[in-house]
Parts: structure tokens; C-alpha cells; sequence
């Protein structure tokens, strides 16, 4: 790869033109570039994926290549976002024999050589499925998951397995297998779960599309925080046969995507009846022929969205969220929908304890055991007995498997008040013609990794059993995704990928993380180096500054020299606004300090704002109380 040129504008802004100022350009040395080109997979559709190998641009050994490549230089190195648990031993030699078929045959379908990656829990011939946790290491299923089989039977390669919240039982994705996962848009914040490492893969472009579980908002929480779209389909659409359970009532298993296109792409292929999964029986009749069918034309004009204002939550710290899906909201009245406030009646008192997952886990997580009979635990209380699983885990886990029988007064009523919420809801998308109902995915935004996550609004579609989809809204100003979730009747599905679509047609709402930028031949972009030397600013103080950035992280390291005997205040870096010296953001030296150096993690608008060249340094001595002239750095 050719060094990165990095180029340092010096502008004298405000006092007078003052002493000259020197830059040295530089660039790290990278590493020799792979001997062939790799194709480029970052942010690319499934549709321009498939049109590549059509026109034979691409082969499909060559996408999986590619995403290995970014996975290497992402996942474990540079950001470490740490969203793979294994790779497909096998996935070169697949797409190898789907490329020998398109060459004979033609295509399968849209997913014909298509790299997928799956979540943890579901169940691989060739690769073992853990759950999350370190006790299930080794458990190797017999066969795949039967969404799996579908995959394969629509030509996709499975590239790999992604981490999850352990057994799936919370919405930080941190594991005694795997630890944390990190979010791309911010490396201290969660990515959400359970289904974080899919979620965050998609969003880094490890792969074109992934494979999620959702059994309180474990698709569409990482769908939100990663800027995705993800579906919670209705209960029964999908099967969840060679899924690890959390709660059978109220499991869902289902696809997270860049593009509205893709997610239907990957529904088309995995939807419908499933003999072994009962739930599934009468899916058939409301599979249509392809969940794109309904996108040509597709337009929020006349849609009646009811906005369910309950679920925004009333906290101070709602309203960062609040504001953003109000904007989004304002935004779909804008191109013609009819935006109205909507109330269930009992909403509250409903949704309070009609979750059965404490009541199902560890009866449902031992019954998928017994079915694995080389497993090395046989339920939750061996993990526990072994301490197997992870702290973070370990309240959760004692409570969960507490219940001595399935049937217990608390589950009992819990049914109850799941059928009276469905009767509820029904009622008012019929009684009052709304075609979805809208609110905040998240009320708040992604939490920092150690934290945790309060506001989830997950309840609603688990408790029903009807559809929901989470699609972007927009970002805060500190650069985080943030969702809008809409809720549809049952079986709405391709109406709610229509609307979605519509949305993402006309407001581009996608922006790719920063931590995972397009490979330079086949690498990892250098970090830009340069040194700027104010030179000799008057008799008495010369500096320097040696600033290193890497844009994959976010990390600034510095390296700062003042000479002379004029007495140092402080070096800084402050925001730009064209001509004008903003605030400063941060100090690359204290008060008195003649030398200094440490890294600084720039974030959100900080870290922008310095990759766009709206960060100058200036340097404060007795001298020069009010600073010297700024050295503005721009990369070109």
C-alpha cells in the first residue's frame, strides 16, 4: 500500500501574521499489498453483490475473501470490535463449488454465493454453537439450524458464527466465551444484544447480511445501535427449529441488514413452514412470492401511523431519543403520512410482567440439550455449578433458574395478560385504521460498555406476538444511531417493508461506522503522522507538536516539545469554524510542562471534526497568554 499523504495547511487565524510555521509531513510505512487486488465489499448491497458475479467482476471465492480480509483487519486488530466466534473452516471451498454451479447452471437466486453470517445460538453441522457461553464451547450439532438449511439451499455461504449476549439473556453482548463486543460507532459502547456481534458485523461490513434471534429486542436493539434494519417477524413465520432457546413463547429468529432490499432478500429465503416447529404450521398462506414485490412504488403517502407516545418515556435523559424519532416522525408527515398520537388502553399495567422468559429458560434451554446428546452441560444449573458463565451473568442466571416447574401461578398470569395486550392492540390498528404503530426502539442511546442499558421498549411486539421492524432514525450529535421501531398487525410484514423502504429511498439514512473504513489494497488504512513546528515564535519559546491519528479507533497519540525561557501555560487542540478559533477540545500538555506526550480517544464530533481538518493546535506561554498563531491540519 502507497504511503497515506497527509497534507498540513497552516493558517494564521486572528492576532497578526506573526513568525513563519513549518509542517513535516509523514506516513507510517504499511505492509506489502496482497498479489492480487480484493474486490470491494464496504457498504455493498446484496442486488450490486450479485450483479458483480453476473457480470463475472467477481467470483464468490473472491467475496469471501474480501470479508475475511476486513475481518482480519477489524475484528480482533484496529477497532477489535469483536463480533466473530469462529470462521467456516469450509467457506473458500463452498464458494468454490458455487462458483463451478453459476458457471453450469446460473444462479440459484439473489443469495447465489453470498457470504451470511449467523449468531451463535444457531445450530451448524460444521461449526460448534455455543450459546455465548464457555460451557458450550465444543457442543457441535448434528445439523444445521432449519433456517440454515435454507440459507444453504439458496446458495449463500455461511462465512462464520457471530458472539451474543450469553445464552441470549440481555442486550450488552458481553459472554464468558467472547467477553464484550463493541460498537462500531463508538468502541466504549455496546452494540447492543443479544444479537450485537451480528449486528455489529453487518454494520462493519464483515459480511452482506446476518442471522439474528429475537426474543425481547435481540434483533432490534443491535438493529438500532448499528444503524441497521431488523424484523421481529410475527410468531410464527419463521421456524425456530436448531435455534438454542431463551423462551419458546417468545423466540424469533430472523434476519439484520444495511438495506431494506437486502432484509427481504434474506426473509424470502428463510420464511414459511417448518414440520418441526409447530408455530410455523400456517406460515405458508402469508409468505408472499417476495417481500420486494411490494417496493416498486412504495411511498408513506396516506399511511396512518399511530405514534405511541407511552413508550417515549418522560425522563430527562429520554429526550435525547425523544427528539431525534419526532424529527423522524415530522419527517414521514413531510411526504404525506398521517401522523397521529395513539393510546392502548392498560398499556402499562399489560406489558407489566407478561414477559416469560424467566418462567421458560431453563426448562426450554434444557430440552434443546437433551437433543444434543454429546453436550457438555446438560443444563443451566451445570454451567452455574461449574462457573462456567460470565459475572455479568450470574444474578440473571441464579434467578432464572430458581423455578422448580414451568407452570407456576407467575406464568399463568403472564399468559393471561399476553392475550388481553394482542385483544388490545388489534383492536386499536383496526378500530382506528392505523397501518403501524411508532416509537423509539431504544428511549436512549447506546450505553457505555460496563453499564447498563436502560429504555428498551422490546416488550410490545414480544408480548403480542405482531411484527416489528427497526429502521434508522437518525444520529445524536455525539455520531450514535438511534431507531424508530414501527409495529404492524399480524403478518403485515410486506407492508411494514414498504413503508421502511419508502423511508430509506427518501431520507438515505445509512452512514457506515467510522472504525471500519474500505481497506487500501487489501489493508488497513494508515494512521496519518505529521509534525508541525511553530518555529521560533519570539526570543524567548520554539514547539513542536508530533501528532499520529488513527482513524479506526479514533485515537490520537501526541508527542509535544516547548524550548526557551519563556514560562508554558498549556498546548491545545481547539475547534475550527472556518476562519474563526472555537473552544478548546483538548490539551496535549498542562501548565508548566515543557514536554509531554499520551494518547487521547477523540469521539463523536471531536474525532469528525479533527479527520476533517476543524481542529488547529495553538500554544499558550506567559509570552503569549492569549496564543499563538493556529496550525489548522487538513488530510487530504
Amino acid at each position: 500500500m502507497s504511503p497515506r499523504r497527509v497534507v498540513v495547511l497552516l493558517s494564521l487565524i486572528a492576532l497578526s501574521l506573526g513568525p513563519s510555521l513549518e509542517a513535516q509531513p509523514r506516513a507510517r510505512r504499511a505492509a506489502a499489498p496482497p498479489a492480487a487486488p480484493l474486490f470491494e465489499v464496504h457498504e455493498r448491497s446484496i442486488s450490486e453483490l450479485q450483479t458483480a458475479q453476473s457480470e463475472g467482476r467477481v467470483t464468490s471465492r473472491q467475496l469471501v475473501q474480501s470479508y475475511l480480509a476486513r475481518i482480519a483487519a477489524y475484528d480482533q486488530a484496529g477497532p477489535a470490535l469483536n463480533t466473530i466466534v469462529l470462521l467456516n473452516p469450509k467457506a473458500l471451498d463452498e464458494a468454490d463449488a458455487l462458483d463451478r454451479e453459476r458457471a453450469a447452471r446460473g444462479p440459484r437466486g439473489p443469495l447465489h454465493g453470498i457470504p451470511i453470517l449467523v449468531k451463535d445460538n444457531y445450530d451448524t453441522a460444521g461449526m460448534p454453537t455455543s450459546g455465548g457461553t464457555l460451557g458450550l464451547a465444543l457442543l457441535q450439532p448434528a445439523a444445521d439450524a432449519f433456517q440454515v438449511q435454507k440459507l444453504r439451499a439458496a446458495g449463500a455461504v455461511i462465512l462464520g458464527k457471530t458472539t451474543m449476549h450469553e445464552l441470549a439473556a440481555g442486550i450488552t453482548t458481553i459472554s464468558s466465551l467472547t467477553g464484550q463486543t463493541r460498537n462500531p460507532y463508538d468502541l466504549q459502547r455496546v452494540p447492543g444484544g443479544s444479537s450485537g456481534g451480528t449486528g455489529a458485523a453487518v454494520a462493519a461490513s464483515f459480511a452482506a447480511a446476518g442471522m439474528g434471534s429475537d426474543t425481547c429486542g435481540s434483533i432490534r436493539i443491535p438493529a438500532a445501535n448499528q444503524n441497521l434494519v431488523g424484523l421481529r417477524a410475527t410468531r410464527g413465520l419463521s421456524s425456530r427449529t436448531g435455534v438454542m432457546p431463551l423462551s419458546d413463547t417468545q423466540d424469533v429468529a430472523g434476519p439484520l441488514a444495511r438495506t431494506v432490499s437486502d432484509l427481504a432478500i434474506v426473509l424470502d429465503a428463510t420464511v414459511g413452514p417448518d414440520p418441526a416447529d409447530a408455530v410455523t404450521a400456517g406460515a405458508g398462506a402469508h409468505v408472499p412470492r417476495s417481500y420486494r414485490d411490494g417496493f416498486a412504488g412504495a411511498t408513506l403517502k396516506g399511511a396512518r401511523i399511530g405514534v405511541l407516545r407511552a413508550l417515549f418515556g418522560t425522563a430527562p435523559e429520554d429526550e435525547e431519543v425523544a427528539a431525534i424519532v419526532r424529527k423522524a416522525l415530522d419527517a414521514m408527515k413531510a411526504q404525506g403520512a398521517e401522523v397521529v398520537d395513539a393510546t392502548v388502553p392498560g398499556l402499562d399495567d399489560l406489558l407489566a410482567e407478561s414477559s416469560v422468559i424467566a418462567d421458560e429458560f431453563k426448562f426450554d434451554l434444557a430440552a434443546y440439550l437433551a437433543t444434543h446428546p454429546g453436550a457438555p452441560v446438560k443444563s443451566l444449573g451445570d454451567i452455574l455449578d461449574r462457573g462456567l458463565n460470565h459475572d455479568a451473568l450470574e444474578a440473571t442466571f441464579r434467578l432464572r433458574n430458581q423455578p422448580t416447574v414451568r407452570e407456576s401461578e407467575h406464568y399463568r398470569q403472564a399468559l393471561v395478560k399476553r392475550r388481553a395486550l394482542r385483544a388490545a392492540v388489534d383492536a386499536v390498528l383496526e378500530g382506528q385504521k392505523f397501518d403501524v404503530l411508532v416509537y423509539p426502539t431504544l428511549r436512549r442511546k447506546p450505553t457505555l460498555i460496563g453499564e447498563a442499558q436502560i429504555g428498551t421498549t422490546c416488550q410490545l411486539s414480544a408480548t403480542t406476538g405482531l411484527p416489528a421492524l427497526s429502521m434508522p432514525a437518525g444520529f445524536t450529535t455525539d455520531g450514535l444511531p438511534i431507531g424508530i421501531e414501527l409495529l404492524g398487525p399480524a403478518f403485515s410484514e410486506p407492508a411494514l417493508l414498504a413503508r421502511a423502504y419508502a423511508w430509506e429511498q427518501a431520507m438515505s439514512p445509512r452512514r457506515a461506522p467510522f472504525s471500519t473504513p474500505p481497506l487500501i489494497n487489501g489493508t488497513t488504512p494508515a494512521p496519518f503522522e505529521f509534525v508541525a513546528s511553530f518555529g521560533q515564535l519570539h526570543a524567548d519559546v520554539s514547539a513542536s507538536a508530533r501528532l499520529t491519528f488513527h482513524a479506526t479507533t479514533g485515537a490520537l497519540e501526541f508527542e509535544t516539545t516547548i524550548a526557551g525561557t519563556d514560562q508554558p501555560i498549556t498546548m491545545a487542540l481547539h475547534r475550527l469554524d472556518g476562519e474563526r478559533v472555537g473552544p478548546i477540545v483538548a490539551h496535549l500538555g498542562m501548565r508548566g510542562q515543557r514536554s509531554a506526550r499520551g494518547t487521547l480517544v477523540l469521539r463523536g464530533r471531536d474525532r469528525d471534526d479533527f479527520a476533517a481538518g476543524r481542529v488547529g493546535v495553538r500554544l499558550y506561554t506567559a509570552g503569549l497568554p492569549l496564543g499563538s498563531p493556529v496550525v489548522r491540519v487538513t488530510f487530504q
